[in-house]
């Protein structure tokens, strides 16, 4: 119980930190710094303590970072300057849940029950509730509009790089073998790392401005307690809570992850939410719990 409390706190205060180093640094350089200075952290516990780049399923946690860490994150970063930690953490967290299991269902034939599938109806709908026109009097239609689809392609990622990520672990078990969590973040981060350094190049080739030293002076603190929080420290919680935890307490327990981050948004970026955007929310966390149980 207590390292799935922590994941959620870990990973609550995470996104509100990469929302403010994104208005300081750009979506592009925000992201490839945290995944830089995350891949330095995690390679040291790999290559010292772990398995490094052994094992059946490096491909495999190397595509799941691709799809996860690098094309996810980077519809997520670009989701963040646009609706906010709460909107963008509603739309990634709870739309990944039924995503996934599509998308297992779909390649590794896990089925569907009905209850999953009323609960991936119920996600949809609370989503479809806070996310209603005329709810967000602080958000222009463009920026609601741009941002929802990023935030529903992070979604997509997130979903994808889960289910890349368990038939990963299913090679490494049919192997015969063992792999430690800080091990498989590291690979998949690689993955990550790639797209992140890409789209950081294009970025830059089309923006003439970079961040200044001021800029990035008020920027480092808030990218390293997005680091630690997120794929550090945040993960490690989060497969500390998998080993000791059934998986659907856990779940149920990070599915609250879009509720955690409202008084953290509500301080730091001034988003106090509205009443139907807050029983969106509540319904669609619900339908994510529901999904975890009913697996």
């Amino acid at each position: 119980m207590l390292p799935a409390l922590l994941t959620t706190l870990l990973w609550s205060v995470s996104v509100v930190c990469a929302t403010r180093s994104t208005r300081y640094l750009g979506s592009a350089v925000a992201n490839l710094t945290r995944l830089g200075l995350a891949t330095v952290l995690l390679a040291l516990w790999a290559h010292g303590f772990g398995k490094g780049l052994g094992g059946a399923g490096l491909w495999f946690f190397v595509w799941s970072g691709f799809v996860g860490f690098g094309l996810g994150d980077f519809a997520l970063y670009e989701a963040l300057p646009r609706l906010g930690s709460r909107l963008t953490l509603l739309l990634a967290q709870c739309l990944a849940a039924p995503i996934g299991a599509l998308l297992e269902w779909l390649w590794l034939g896990t089925t569907l029950s009905v209850a999953q599938s009323i609960a991936g109806l119920i996600i949809l709908a609370g989503i479809a509730v806070a996310l209603a026109p005329g709810n967000h009097l602080h958000l222009d239609r463009k920026h609601l509009f741009s941002g929802t689809i990023f935030g529903v392609l992070a979604a997509i990622g997130q979903g994808g790089g889960a289910v890349l990520s368990r038939k990963a672990y299913q090679l490494v078990h049919e192997a015969g073998q063992s792999i430690d969590g800080g091990t498989a973040a590291y690979q998949r981060i690689l993955g990550g790392l790639g797209v992140a350094a890409i789209y950081f190049v294009w970025v830059r080739g089309r923006q003439a401005t970079i961040a200044s030293r001021v800029e990035w002076r008020k920027a480092w603190p808030w990218v390293l307690v997005n680091t630690l929080g997120g794929p550090v420290l945040g993960v490690a919680c989060y497969q500390w809570a998998l080993s000791t935890t059934p998986s659907g307490i856990v779940l149920a327990i990070v599915a609250t992850l879009p509720l955690a981050v409202i008084p953290f948004a509500w301080r730091f970026e001034g988003d106090r939410p509205g009443g139907r955007s807050l029983i969106g929310g509540i319904i669609a966390v619900a339908g994510v719990i529901a999904l975890t149980l009913v697996h």
